[in-house]
């Protein structure tokens, strides 16, 4: 997480929002051999609590999980961008004296991870499928009923679920704070006109620094 404390803000309850709606990130664990790192799907729980997953049986993180529950962060990264020092205008003028920088969200959720109960493999699927399926209204959901159970069955034995207890987040919402209201408007703009409207709305909603 970044050093600067104004970058480090945000509530836990706005970081645990975000995660949960980004729902995907990169899990890590320490392996023997260094860290392990997976690309994954996620939820998390409405209380906050805890995530579930799952990963392919072969994944390495599978077979450290095997032994023992092992400490993990899942690195949730949001909107980003390049923001160049030309950006930084006050009453028509560029600020002197200025470097380039990168704007982004990102938040760490750290906890216990652990194998779950294979038994619980298909409530895990029907639960990440069913958060998405609903973004994607009016569409009709898909679910598991509308594949041949043999088939799903099959596909079912090359995964296996995993949650992690969540105990605690942290999370840099670098969007410019150090810098006035005004400046910080400024470079928003230059941001929205290269089409990353997302991260300037971000920006002009910052608050100063």
């Amino acid at each position: 997480m970044h050093p600067n404390p104004v970058f480090r803000k945000t509530e836990q309850a706005r970081s645990l929002a975000f995660a949960r709606e980004r729902a995907f990130g990169t899990l890590c664990i320490n392996g023997d051999e260094g860290p392990l790192l997976s690309h994954i799907p996620f939820r998390i729980d409405e209380g906050g609590g805890f995530v579930e997953a799952h990963l392919v049986r072969s994944n390495p993180i599978v077979r450290a999980l095997k032994m023992q529950s092992l400490p993990a962060v899942l690195s949730i990264v949001g909107e980003d961008g390049y923001i160049s020092p030309d950006w930084y205008v006050e009453d028509g003028a560029v600020v002197p004296d200025q470097v380039p920088t990168w704007n982004y969200v990102a938040v760490h959720v750290r906890g216990s991870m652990r194998l779950s109960d294979q038994d619980g493999l298909h409530g895990v699927l029907s639960r990440l499928s069913a958060d998405h399926e609903e973004r994607l209204a009016p569409k009709r959901p898909w679910t598991s009923d509308k594949m041949d159970q043999d088939v799903y069955a099959k596909m079912q034995r090359a995964i296996v679920p995993i949650a992690m207890t969540i105990e605690r987040v942290d999370s840099t919402w670098k969007l410019s704070q150090n810098k006035p209201g005004a400046v910080r408007h400024a470079a928003a703009d230059c941001v929205a006109a290269r089409g990353q409207t997302a991260l300037a709305d971000l920006m002009r909603n910052a608050g100063d620094g």
